[in-house]
């Protein structure tokens, strides 16, 4: 693979480029504006992930050699211009976007989270507790960005919906990774929250939010921003993340590991239920 596509993580990408997608499904609508969206959230996100690559060079080079800048292949101060490039490339589309929804909101945005991601790689992913919140509010932000994309009332507000789920999910997704990263953490010396405040505790958060996550997913369709297929297809997600939630009680590696993946397929569960519940659709 090459390098520089390499180091965008396109993986990682993808799944925020997903968060645009669900929202314009969710409107019913694919326009000029969103597809810039999807570019613009293309481009930051891949900015935050080689200005991440930089910052973790030192760290790189014992856990991942193979990586780009560890094994040669870009240069550090290559990679440096390269992701300020995706920086700049991403805040040009943000502010055609502006231009053509005629809100300066979406520039807003796309500016802000070049800069919040600069800072999560320089400091704030070493910080406990704030790094994990960052990225699950990064991720709810790729939701309210499209929601502005679009700049009417309902959609925006139905983003913010999304957006919340998104953060708190995806946050203790971020803790329970910790908990399982943790021993390797250790040896590098990062001062994540479960090497700061144990294990348990940890554990406990993230369970708390994966609990609460599970008991406000009713109100999608309550609120009938989603209909009954959304209800059927979340309900398969709500139990992976319940059996998540039960086995994280162990607060091992091992198990960490394995309860990171099923929350993360439910996640993606749960997107697709996003989808099919805008749809009428008879089981």
């Amino acid at each position: 693979m090459n390098p520089y596509v390499e180091i965008i993580r396109p993986g990682n990408v993808i799944m925020a480029i997903i968060a645009v997608i669900l929202v314009a499904i969710l409107e019913k609508s694919i326009d000029v504006p969103i597809i810039l969206a999807m570019l613009a959230v293309f481009f930051a996100m891949s900015g935050g992930n080689v200005i991440n690559d930089y910052f973790d060079y030192k760290i790189d080079l014992i856990n991942k050699p193979q990586r780009p800048i560890p094994s040669g292949r870009i240069s550090l101060n290559n990679a440096k211009n390269y992701a300020y490039l995706l920086f700049i490339v991403a805040a040009i589309i943000g502010f055609i976007i502006s231009y053509l929804a005629d809100t300066w909101i979406p520039c807003g945005i796309v500016i802000f989270s070049d800069i919040v991601l600069y800072l999560y790689a320089y400091k704030l992913k070493s910080t406990p507790l704030i790094g994990n919140l960052t990225v699950g509010f990064m991720t709810g932000l790729c939701f309210i960005f499209a929601g502005y994309t679009f700049n009417e009332g309902l959609i925006i507000y139905e983003s913010y919906l999304l957006a919340f789920f998104a953060l708190i999910m995806t946050t203790a997704r971020e803790i329970t990774k910790d908990i399982e990263d943790i021993e390797g953490d250790k040896l590098e010396g990062a001062k994540t929250f479960p090497i700061v405040y144990g294990s348990k505790i940890s554990a406990i958060i993230a369970i708390s939010l994966i609990i609460i996550d599970c008991a406000l997913c009713p109100i999608l369709y309550i609120y009938h921003i989603f209909n009954i297929n959304y209800l059927i297809v979340v309900s398969i997600a709500v139990l992976i993340f319940l059996y998540g939630a039960i086995s994280l009680r162990k607060q091992d590696s091992k198990t960490a590991n394995k309860v990171s993946k099923y929350l993360k397929i439910g996640m993606l569960i749960a997107f697709i239920a996003f989808a099919i519940g805008t749809f009428t659709i008879t089981f």
